[in-house]
């Protein structure tokens, strides 16, 4: 069975549990090919049915799972085992007459691409007596793509694992809107001579010229200076983190969640070599420090025997930094000291704490804590994480590693995140179009890379049907609703809603791309005051959905996500603020546009009586940024010390609180923080309890909200 983008993890566990459920079968061994793959599969597991599957620290374990015992000698039946082929090859290979063989077992394999599955098929036959075997991928070997040097009876997917059961290809997954289609920008930083009259001398000269230290400046300079772009750092959305965490008292393991806002997403930077990734990450730390940029980088890497692809196939890392060259392990270290000081962790290179590390950089890259992780294999294969959005690469890829690294971009979160963003700094134009068309088909590049920008701009066919590009349907807006004029009826503001959402989406792609620097279509006077009919059109709407008339909404989608992205930050404002000051404070023109711009951010209309009363208070000789501070931590602490004495909350453990969350950039309302504030409450009086709890957290909230993003 071949899959891509769409619920593999999930398919194999539903046939793991379904295998179990057949009487005559008596063990169901899911095989990964990484032991990061290995502890990833079991939080996939758990999440589905917690406790369904056993995970395996080591081949003794794995042993005694077979055998039904448990840690402590006693009967237990382990229906579903996870484990690596690793692990599974050395327990053959210790006990060559084992009663298992003789059992009837199901073996799942997952990523059932790789090529040393042909090695460990041929011990599982030879061993096992009663087996099925089934096997997932999303990048199958064919015989156009299949590995030289092998055997060639066990050269593709086909003759390891027997006849296709389903095909689920990546074109299938996007029209199912299950994952999402890629943009890729190409980078050009080598200039390719015309003619060349020794390609081993040039392909050296090559490599050397893409490791000089003016092409790394080049590269790091250009993400530092488009990263805002690519990622969305304009947009601002809420999501669900979630970490584990010991309980107090008990060696359990908790999954903890919970809910944050935050601007954007995050990247993952892939380079060819160890080498590469250390000089790297130390000009993205001397290029960070210089423009004093707001961005976390981490690195991971380990021994690999190629870097580099072979057939396509991205080379194993392990999670052992051990075999690392002394230069290499001494610089991971320090990159890992560094993670340590941002996360106050306390990480390094050693066995146990460097898988510790691994696991821990897996969840911060989730939860959208790292900006750039930079590596060379490892987090190219089988990591989701909804908040990645763009992958640059400086790193040739092709086939099954160019798909397998681009799809970790193209995971669903919101509608702001409408694409996987992909910035190459090599021609990988060709090796792209072939990888597409090899795990989709001929035509799928239609479907699996986005239009051109002057399709998106001008429009363009889909499907026999015809797509407006955004300066027809900015003309359109423009004749229809001209500003000024009351949009009157229900009927015309339902169609505007329509009509200004689909502008809202084509623009969201358009800024992505390099030459959509600025919009001369709709100025940005303009695009605010549209934006603030929207928003008044949408708190319209909600307000009736809460009264007793009929609710209007139900047949239009109000695409609030991506007018948040299109937010006015503070800093544009007091600019605006100085340049009436400047007038002697008789500009009222400048007024009126910092009302239409507040009016057009939904962040900063719940704070517009604090700015308009600090406007009030401006003369000739206000210091502007000075005395916007001082205003607001008066107000801020006049606030706060309000809320603190209506709610009785504990004076110095409320500040606190509230200080790490201004910090953190949000408010953390799970977990026991708020209980350590709260006044003393009868226990016994559980449900009064949880009413004044819930009041604390409007409050804490409604406050946070107002001054988060001002200080």
């Amino acid at each position: 069975m071949t899959r891509e983008g769409s619920g593999k993890t999930l398919t194999s566990f539903k046939a793991a549990v379904l295998a179990t459920e057949i009487p005559t079968i008596d063990k169901v061994i899911f095989v990964v090919d990484r032991k990061d793959l290995d502890y990833q599969t079991m939080k996939e597991y758990d999440r589905f049915e917690k406790g369904a599957a056993n995970g395996n620290a080591s081949t003794r374990v794995l042993q005694r799972q077979l055998e039904n015992k448990n840690q402590n000698g006693g009967y237990e039946d382990y229906k579903i085992i996870v484990t690596t082929i690793q692990k599974l090859d050395v327990f053959i290979k210790k006990n060559k007459k084992h009663d298992i063989y003789k059992k009837h077992v199901v073996l799942v394999f997952d990523e059932c691409h790789r090529s040393q599955f042909g090695n460990m098929h041929k011990a599982i036959i030879k061993n096992f007596r009663n087996y099925h075997i089934f096997g997932f991928t999303g990048t199958p070997i064919f015989a156009v793509n299949a590995p030289s040097g092998v055997n060639p009876s066990f050269s593709t997917t086909g003759q390891v694992f027997g006849e296709k059961l389903h095909t689920y290809t990546i074109v299938d997954a996007i029209n199912d809107g299950n994952v999402l289609p890629f943009r890729i920008d190409f980078i050009n930083t080598i200039k390719t001579p015309t003619h060349i009259e020794d390609e081993k001398v040039y392909a050296i000269d090559r490599e050397k010229a893409l490791a000089a230290p003016e092409r790394i400046s080049e590269v790091v300079s250009y993400i530092i200076n488009h990263f805002d772009q690519k990622t969305k750092r304009q947009s601002f959305y809420s999501f669900t983190a979630k970490w584990e965490e010991r309980e107090k008292g008990s060696h359990k393991i908790i999954e903890k969640r919970e809910k944050r806002r935050v601007a954007g997403f995050n990247s993952i930077f892939a380079v060819a070599s160890i080498p590469m990734a250390i000089k790297y990450y130390s000009e993205f730390k001397k290029q960070i420090e210089e423009n004093n940029k707001d961005l976390r980088i981490a690195t991971i890497f380990s021994f690999a025997p190629n870097e580099e692809e072979i057939d396509g196939i991205l080379a194993d890392e392990n999670l052992n930094a051990e075999n690392l060259d002394q230069s290499s392990r001494d610089f991971l270290e320090s990159a890992i000291k560094d993670y340590n000081k941002n996360f106050s962790t306390n990480f390094d290179t050693s066995t146990d704490k460097f898988q510790n590390y691994y696991k821990d950089l897996s969840l911060r890259v989730k939860n959208r804590e790292v900006d750039i992780l930079i590596v060379v294999n490892m987090f190219l294969t089988g990591f989701d994480a909804t908040t990645l959005n763009t992958l640059w690469v400086d790193k040739n890829l092709r086939q099954h590693g160019l798909i397998q690294a681009f799809s970790r971009t193209n995971r669903i979160l919101n509608s702001v995140k409408s694409f996987g963003n992909i910035v190459c700094f090599r021609d990988l134009k060709e090796e792209t179009d072939k990888a597409i068309a090899l795990f989709g088909d001929k035509d799928a590049g239609g479907i699996v890379l986005l239009k051109t920008y002057e399709e998106y701009y001008e429009g363009f066919d889909k499907d026999g049907k015809y797509q407006a590009g955004y300066k027809e349907l900015v003309g359109e807006l423009k004749i229809k609703y001209p500003l000024g004029q009351a949009i009157v009826g229900e009927s015309n503001q339902k169609d505007f809603i329509r009509l200004f959402g689909k502008i809202l989406k084509v623009r969201n792609i358009l800024t992505s791309f390099d030459e959509f620097e600025s919009d001369s279509l709709l100025e940005e006077r303009d695009l605010q005051d549209y934006q603030s009919i929207y928003i008044d059109l949408y708190q319209d709407f909600k307000k009736e959905q809460t009264g007793d008339k009929e609710n209007i909404n139900d047949d239009i989608i109000f695409e609030m996500e991506l007018i948040r992205q299109i937010e006015v930050n503070i800093d544009y404002i007091l600019m605006l603020v100085a340049k009436y000051r400047d007038s002697n404070c008789k500009d009222k023109d400048i007024l009126t546009t910092i009302d239409k711009a507040i009016n057009s951010s939904i962040e900063l209309r719940s704070k517009k009586d604090l700015i308009e009363r600090f406007i009030d208070q401006v003369n000739v000789s206000t210091e502007v940024d000075e005395e916007w501070r001082a205003f607001l931590n008066k107000n801020k602490e006049k606030d706060m010390g309000k809320l603190i004495k209506e709610e009785n909350l504990k004076e110095d453990e409320a500040r606190r609180f509230i200080d790490n969350s201004f910090r953190d950039g949000l408010m953390k309302t799970t977990g026991t923080d708020i209980d350590r504030i709260m006044p003393p409450v009868s226990r016994f009086a559980s449900n009064s309890r949880t009413i004044k709890k819930q009041t604390i957290i409007d409050k804490l909230l409604a406050f946070f909200e107002r001054y988060f993003g001002l200080l």
